[in-house]
């Protein structure tokens, strides 16, 4: 299996589809909403809102506009997504494959002032916060959620703001991703991208054209250094 290697200053993640896997409660999420929005297509919703703010879901899938109105359906949704992941036996919000071993690696760069990674995700602080904690993945002291950009992904503001708080610069930083939309957040802030194929088709990921596509983190090894994060990906013939 050939390998790439590159150092990079700070590691900037996704969260759901990424780290953990809520698959199951998004899913009855969608469906609870449906009761009060039954116009709605959830499989087709499912197929393209993954990566996107839930507000900007909203906004779009149900015709939800009004800001405090947004707000409050975005909570419900998100707090539905915990409630549903366990429901009828469904495995609940779990780690991804690799991402154990990765987050040992990193975890004495978490803290400030070597923060050399970061989530940034389009999740509301409030659900990242205990999806995170349901999961075991440790939390770090740069999280940026949905309600610190203006502009989601696709839109670079997420990874921007994540690399501005590490204190590097974008373009020495690679972003690891699920959605599309995700990917094109962290080409549109300079940086490297690494895609993952655990919740699209390898169709949906190369049409984005990431630097390394590759199955989920089992993929990926990492070596903290005293400047940074050198990143091993292996990828396949």
């Amino acid at each position: 299996m050939p390998s790439t290697t590159f150092h990079v200053d700070a590691v900037l993640y996704d969260m759901d589809g990424t780290l953990i896997d809520s698959t199951a409660g998004v899913e009855g999420a969608w469906e609870e909403f449906r009761k009060e929005y039954p116009s709605i297509d959830v499989q087709q919703i499912l197929s393209s809102a993954h990566g996107v703010r839930t507000v900007e879901n909203l906004r779009t899938h149900c015709g939800v506009t009004d800001p405090d109105e947004l707000e409050r359906e975005a909570e419900r949704f998100e707090n539905a997504i915990v409630t549903s992941s366990t429901a009828n036996g469904g495995a609940g919000i779990v780690l991804l494959p690799g991402v154990k071993a990765a987050m040992d690696e990193l975890a004495p760069a978490r803290k400030l002032p070597t923060p050399f990674w970061a989530i940034c995700t389009s999740a509301t602080r409030s659900y990242a916060t205990t999806a995170l904690g349901i999961a075991g993945v440790p939390m770090p002291d740069i999280l940026v959620a949905a309600e610190d950009v203006t502009q989601g992904k696709p839109c670079p503001d997420p990874y921007l703001l994540g690399a501005k708080q590490c204190g590097v610069k974008p373009e020495n930083c690679v972003v690891f991703e699920d959605a599309p939309a995700g990917i094109r957040s962290g080409q549109a802030a300079g940086c490297k991208t690494i895609g993952f194929l655990t919740s699209h088709s390898r169709e949906q990921m190369e049409a984005c054209k990431p630097d390394f596509l590759v199955k989920d983190m089992s993929s990926v090894t990492m070596k903290l250094t005293a400047n940074g994060v050198d990143v091993t990906v292996h990828t396949e013939n």
